[in-house]
């Protein structure tokens, strides 16, 4: 059996009782031993300054100290493994030949891409907005950032020029970095012309573009630069920002320095809570919400997370399939197997194209031994067939990861009999972008494990099932899912509006965190998430506010009111439903259907496509006009197909229009 890692501390269902009741009894003492694992240029002096209390949140970790997070993740294996693989890239179509870059090579380009943000101008404490298909130069870009001490905001390739501009407004970002297009199951993605649409009348100053597909985009030599011709160019030729005109000759993508030369940035230190990046995330109203991560304590909990929780041993070949632009390609694409000093691989393209082998055949190609993936795609895949995997051995398989949501037994069975061969453990890990890290998972070593439960909370993480009256119950138990005590991944705050960090997180339930998902604990005390309490649909891994869509719906100028609940979806796990009020005379046909998913796209992003609209006369309401969303979720969900079911609605003597039901569930479409 291969060594595991270089790092000391090593989690399994052997010691995992002990080494957790350690962690919670005094988590200052713990986390101060496991901030061994990274390199700090300054040690810090107080471990821990937490508060819960509604009236004084505060969240720091590691006060004092002072590090880099690139040299973490990129010099220091640099120079001790310096021809390690860190990243493997796989192309969208499986004829473009895969990249593979070392731990030196990753050095080069993350310095060469440092010095390139500040020929451009970008200082520490600068928000850089990057948006970009799943491409070596979106982790090299996140990490140059970390470099320098710039604040990064990834945004989802996905996302509408709407939505990024959203985001590039919140957060006062001047820079973007982004790709001519994007690849994703042979369409090509217009990122740059979204950019363009985005930056009209913004206060973004330049925009980087990298040159991914060659195809043609409109330029503005004022303010985009192609990354190329900074990146492999010498920093004295490029203090001038060239335009696109420039003539330089840089290399190709791919190819290797010459003489192996590198202009070294010189490294700067920041304090442990200096900004990381921010990474927007869906709430209850219809803002996006920045949650603020720091450097330190999300490093460290980022990496041991990774190593713990996948087993990870230096040999493995890692595979997560998220996508950058959520934490899940933050913690687990980028920042904890990098800081490792794993090899992890990054793919750009869709389980499905060309066929539906093709996460079994890239596994087998590069010998990937951790698969980390969404329920989704599981869900799709087995909808498909068998037949697939049976063009594929898959015997590299060690340990296969689920994220996103609550994987249901039947994918979970199938991922593990037939993709595992029954043969691998199957670690279901529940987590948040709030959360940094995962905070309720088994371990691969984790006897009888359970399908569809998140089983265990990780070292330091005490998780609570707190009643409606605010007290946490014990033994077996169902409510909100809280958690007593803070841990170092945790997000510190909301860009500029920390009032809402804490009214969304630490009032709803007092001295917790409120999670905003239900949950139970069995007999066993395992923990089994049951989804959202809040007004947030959970779309294929993929949080988004009811709100926001509700307000594209309603730019239509036939809709006069919309609402948008969330119902059960056999791939995606929740689809979304909107009801939808349009002015008298006014038909709900596919027109008019195709239109408003038309808008939806535009405003938000094809993520946010509605899977079902029905048509309604009138949505129930209270006397103060509050629509009651329980009861469209129940008739969304199919709970109500006729009178006899109206027991499951609960009280709604406070409905203003209680005939309002009687119409939608009679025009429930299924």
């Amino acid at each position: 059996m291969p060594e595991r890692t270089h790092y000391s501390f090593h989690l399994n269902a052997s010691n995992y009782h002990e080494l957790y009741a350690q962690s919670v009894a005094d988590s200052s003492v713990f986390w101060a031993e496991q901030a061994a694992m990274l390199g700090w240029h300054t040690p810090f002096h107080t471990v821990k300054n937490t508060s819960f209390a509604p009236d004084d949140v505060h969240i720091k970790w590691f006060e004092g100290g002072a590090l880099n997070v690139a040299e973490n993740c990129v010099d220091r294996h640099a120079a001790a493994t310096s021809d390690k693989i860190a990243i493997i890239w796989e192309a969208d179509d499986p004829e473009t030949p895969s990249q593979s870059i070392t731990y030196l090579q990753l050095q080069q380009r993350v310095n060469r891409a440092a010095t390139m943000l500040k020929n451009l101008g970008v200082v520490a404490g600068d928000r850089v907005t990057i948006y970009m298909p799943m491409i070596p130069e979106a982790a090299i870009a996140m990490l140059a950032c970390a470099r320098i001490g710039a604040v990064h905001s990834v945004v989802f390739g996905g996302f509408s020029p709407a939505s990024l501009r959203q985001r590039i407004d919140d957060c006062d970002s001047r820079m973007v970095i982004t790709a001519d297009e994007g690849l994703r199951g042979g369409k090509h993605i217009a990122l740059k012309a979204n950019v363009d649409e985005a930056c009209k009348g913004s206060a973004v100053e330049k925009v980087i573009v990298v040159k991914h597909t060659g195809g043609a985009v409109n330029w503005n030599d004022g303010r985009d630069v192609w990354w190329h011709e900074f990146e492999h160019c010498h920093p004295a030729l490029v203090a001038e920002s060239p335009s696109s005109s420039a003539r330089l000759s840089p290399l190709s993508r791919g190819q290797a320095y010459e003489d192996g030369v590198t202009e070294n940035e010189a490294l700067d230190y920041f304090d442990s809570e200096h900004p990381l990046f921010i990474l927007y995330t869906s709430g209850s109203t219809g803002t996006p919400k920045g949650l603020l991560h720091t450097s330190a304590g999300y490093l460290l909990y980022a990496m041991h997370t990774f190593l713990n929780v996948f087993d990870y041993r230096q040999s493995d070949v890692f595979w997560c399939t998220a996508d950058v632009g959520w934490i899940t390609g933050h913690s687990y694409m980028v920042y904890g197997p990098l800081a490792a000093g794993a090899t992890l691989l990054m793919f750009e393209g869709v389980p499905t194209y060309p066929d539906a082998s093709r996460f079994w055949q890239v596994v087998d190609k590069h010998k990937v031994t951790i698969f980390y993936t969404a329920p989704t795609a599981l869900r799709m895949l087995l909808r498909e067939g068998d037949a697939w995997l049976a063009t594929t051995s898959r015997k590299s398989l060690r340990v296969l990861g689920s994220v996103g949501e609550p994987i249901n037994p039947e994918a979970w069975r199938w991922y593990h009999d037939e993709v595992g061969r029954g043969a691998c453990s199957i670690v279901d890990t529940w987590w948040q972008t709030e959360t940094g890290g995962h905070l309720i998972t088994p371990l691969p070593s984790t006897p009888h494990k359970k399908a569809g439960a998140a089983m265990n909370p990780y070292v330091g993480v005490r998780p609570a099932i707190v009643g409606g009256d605010g007290a946490a119950i014990d033994g077996v138990a169902e409510g909100a899912l809280c958690i007593a005590d803070s841990w170092p991944g945790q997000a510190r705050t909301i860009w500029n509006d920390h009032a809402r960090f804490v009214e969304t997180y630490f009032k709803p339930y007092p001295n917790y965190y409120f999670s905003g998902d239900a949950a139970r604990r069995d007999a066993d005390g395992h923990y089994w998430i049951e989804g959202r309490m809040d007004d947030v649909v959970n779309v294929s891994g993929h949080r988004l506010g009811t709100a926001e869509i509700e307000s594209a719906l309603v730019e239509h100028v036939l809709v006069t009111e919309a609402a948008v609940v969330g119902f059960p979806h056999e791939i995606k796990g929740q689809g979304i439903y909107a009801f939808v009020t349009l002015l008298p005379g006014a038909v709900l046909d596919d027109v008019i259907r195709k239109e408003l998913n038309a808008l939806v796209r535009k405003i938000i992003g094809a993520v946010a496509h509605v899977d079902v609209m029905q048509d309604a006369p009138a949505l129930p309401k209270t006397r103060s006009g509050k629509i009651m969303r329980r009861i469209l979720r129940k008739i969304a969900g199919g709970e109500i197909q006729s009178k006899a079911d109206y027991e499951k609605l609960g009280d709604i003597s406070t409905l203003l229009n209680p005939e309002s039901v009687d119409a939608l569930v009679a025009g429930w479409i299924h």
